[in-house]
């Protein structure tokens, strides 16, 4: 297995990405193509430790920085993005992976690989910790505006990831509301929750925003726009309440004490929420398997990334994803008819 890490992703770039590369192709006996500039990538492979790491390194000459635009998108010809999907397109690697922007991420995979036979939408799915286990939240950016019909094949394709990567025979399927009643949110969720309804999908209803992490769901359905503002309100709430908690256990002695006593228990509790155990979120339904990591990912992160790249592969996810949502637009098509 060929798993492409796009070494100029993220806040950090090769200083992060190289090293969570070199650890992933060492832990998960696979090998890694870290693309981007060439010289810059080799003098961090260098400066680490990397024995026993498979790791082959492909020019790119450009790479897109985290705020630019769909024009510069489409003006570099030789980013470390561009070259990296090409290399999946053409059977070179078998999954790409990149912390960068992911408006270039999803825009470039798209155009570059194409989207499945029976997806409008590809969808940027993510994996959180809850109190039962994970729960896939889709989608959490790669699409602002959807329709009814956009929410129903993301939730058919969260049931085939669900099934494919963490086992579970048939994934409780929630939509994603200001309410629990069926007649609670916008028209398209209405329209949305009438469609789950009545498909073969284990459909359990609306779920509202409190109820992300509490595992009643296996799969959470939700246009890009109200999941990316639900996950990042999420990830700011945790860093706050972890500031908070460190300003009142300074605050006194027995605090201190508390904490010293509490702090394997603390740190356990941490890698939970840590988005750094998840490693990144799946593009669900282009043709090529992509992995989007969070921009301040650090090296465990990335390497994370990489290791869920290769559960997708290994699981045959793509293949599976494809067949479903093939066979899904045949039946629609004979109902319409």
């Amino acid at each position: 297995m060929k798993i492409v890490v796009d070494a100029m992703g993220g806040d950090f770039g090769p200083e992060v990405t190289v090293a969570g590369a070199v650890s992933a192709s060492r832990e998960f006996q696979l090998e890694v193509l870290l693309v981007g500039a060439e010289a810059i990538i080799r003098e961090e492979f260098e400066r680490i430790d990397h024995s026993h790491a498979k790791i082959s390194i492909v020019d790119a000459a450009e790479s897109i920085g985290m705020s630019e635009g769909i024009l510069s998108f489409r003006r570099k010809k030789r980013s470390s993005i561009l070259v990296g999907t090409q290399l999946v397109k053409n059977k070179e690697a078998d999954a790409f992976v990149s912390t960068g922007n992911t408006g270039a991420v999803v825009y470039i995979s798209k155009k570059v690989l194409g989207a499945l036979e029976g997806v409008d939408r590809p969808a940027l799915s993510l994996l959180v910790p809850t109190l039962n286990g994970l729960t896939l939240l889709t989608d959490v950016g790669a699409n602002v505006n959807c329709s009814a019909q956009h929410l129903e094949q993301f939730a058919h394709m969260g049931r085939i990831f669900m099934q494919s990567v963490m086992g579970i025979a048939d994934p409780r399927i929630a939509l994603m509301s200001i309410g629990e009643e069926s007649t609670k949110g916008n028209d398209v969720t209405r329209e949305a929750y009438e469609i789950l309804s009545k498909s073969s999908l284990n459909f359990i209803g609306n779920i509202e925003g409190r109820d992300i992490y509490s595992g009643k769901a296996d799969v959470i359905v939700s246009d890009g726009f109200t999941g990316n503002v639900a996950l990042k309100t999420s990830e700011g709430m945790i860093d706050t309440l972890e500031k908070i908690a460190r300003n009142e256990i300074m605050r006194n002695i027995f605090a201190k004490v508390g904490y010293l006593l509490l702090k394997r228990h603390l740190k356990k509790i941490y890698r939970r929420v840590d988005y750094s155990e998840y490693g990144g979120a799946h593009l669900l339904g282009i043709n090529g398997v992509c992995i989007i990591g969070h921009g301040r990912s650090n090296p465990v992160a990335v390497k994370n990334a990489v290791r869920l790249a290769r559960d997708y592969v290994a699981g045959q996810v793509q293949a599976k994803i494809e067949k479903e949502m093939a066979g899904f637009r045949k039946a629609l098509h004979g109902v319409r008819a």
